[in-house]
C-alpha cells in the first residue's frame, strides 16, 4: 500500500511567509486537468458530502482551485485536486470566489488532496526554492493538517498526517480506510463504476461503518425500499383476502351447523319428541 516516504524535515526560518490579497485583476493560469477521470473523482467526494448534510455556508470545498500565500515575496499559488476548508470569510460581494489565501481570508485547509496520473509524481516534490512543490507547500507554508495522495489507476492511498512540523504517513484500519476527525468520516478507496468511470474511487464512511451513497446509489435504494415496501403492502392485502376468506369459510360452516341442527329438529319434532328435553 505505503509507495512513498515521507520527505526529510526542512525548516523554514529562513522563510518570509505573508498572506496577501490577491488583486482582483490577476490572472490565474488554467492548470490543465490530467485526465477526466480526475473532476469525476474530486465531483464524486463533494457530492456524497452535499446528500449527507455535512456541508455548510462557511465552508469551503473546490476541486482544481488556487492556494495563494506569498513566500519572501513571491506570490505563490497551488491547486490541490481537492480541498477542504471548514471555515472561511464571506465574499464582500456575491460573486464566484477566483482563488483563496489562508489566514487571511479564512482558516487554513484541513485537507488536501492530489491525485496521482501516471506520467506525474509532482504532488510528492519537496523543492523549497522558488516556485516549490506541492509537499514542501502544504507541509511546511500552509501546514494543511492532513495530505491525502491518491493514485486511481492501482487505488493506492496514502493519508499524511502534520505532526508538529512534518507529515507523517497513517495506517488504515482492519477495513483499509482512514478515520478523519476533522470531518467525522472514514476515507477509503471503492471500486466499481459511476457515469462513465469504471475504477477506483475514493468514498466517505460514516462513524458506523456505513458506506455515504451517490445520488444514483441513493435513488436506487429508495426505489429497491419503495419496492419492498410495495410488496409488503402486497403481502398485507393478500393475508387480509386470506383472513376474509377463512371468516367467510367459518360463517359458512356455521350457517350449515344451524340449518343442520334445524332440520334434527323438525325431524324430532316430527318424532313427537321435544328436542329441547333432550338438552
Amino acid at each position: 500500500m505505503v509507495v512513498t516516504q515521507a520527505p526529510p524535515l526542512f525548516r523554514t526560518a529562513t522563510l518570509k511567509i505573508t498572506w496577501e490579497k490577491l488583486p482582483d485583476d490577476y490572472q490565474l493560469e488554467e492548470e490543465p486537468v490530467e485526465n477526466t477521470g480526475q473532476p469525476l473523482i474530486a465531483g464524486a467526494l463533494r457530492e456524497t458530502l452535499e446528500l449527507s448534510g455535512f456541508i455548510k455556508p462557511e465552508m469551503l470545498i473546490a476541486s482544481n482551485f488556487g492556494l495563494c500565500a506569498t513566500v519572501d515575496e513571491q506570490l505563490i499559488i497551488k491547486a490541490p485536486d481537492w480541498v477542504y476548508v471548514p471555515s472561511v470569510k464571506p465574499l464582500a460581494v456575491a460573486k464566484a470566489r477566483r482563488s483563496y489565501t489562508p489566514n487571511l481570508e479564512g482558516e487554513v485547509p484541513q485537507v488536501v488532496m492530489e491525485f496521482l496520473s501516471e506520467n506525474d509524481g509532482g504532488e510528492y516534490s519537496v523543492k523549497r526554492t522558488y516556485p516549490p512543490g506541492k509537499w514542501f507547500f502544504y507541509e511546511q507554508i500552509l501546514k494543511v493538517t492532513i495530505y491525502v495522495v491518491f493514485e486511481p489507476e492501482a487505488g493506492l492511498l496514502e493519508v499524511y498526517r502534520l505532526q508538529e512540523t512534518r507529515y507523517e504517513l497513517e495506517l488504515p484500519n482492519e477495513n483499509g480506510r482512514h478515520w478523519l476527525p476533522e470531518l467525522g468520516l472514514f476515507l477509503g478507496t471503492w471500486h466499481g463504476k459511476k457515469e462513465e468511470r469504471t475504477g477506483y474511487w475514493l468514498r466517505w464512511w460514516d462513524e458506523a461503518g456505513n458506506l455515504l451513497p451517490w445520488a444514483v446509489e441513493q435513488i436506487e435504494q429508495e426505489r429497491q425500499r419503495a419496492e419492498q415496501e410495495a410488496q409488503r403492502a402486497q403481502q398485507e392485502h393478500q393475508r387480509a383476502e386470506q383472513e376474509a376468506q377463512r371468516a367467510e369459510q367459518e360463517a359458512q360452516r356455521a350457517e350449515q351447523e344451524r340449518q343442520r341442527a334445524e332440520r334434527l329438529a323438525e325431524y324430532l319434532r316430527s318424532q313427537g319428541i321435544n328436542p329441547d328435553e333432550l338438552s
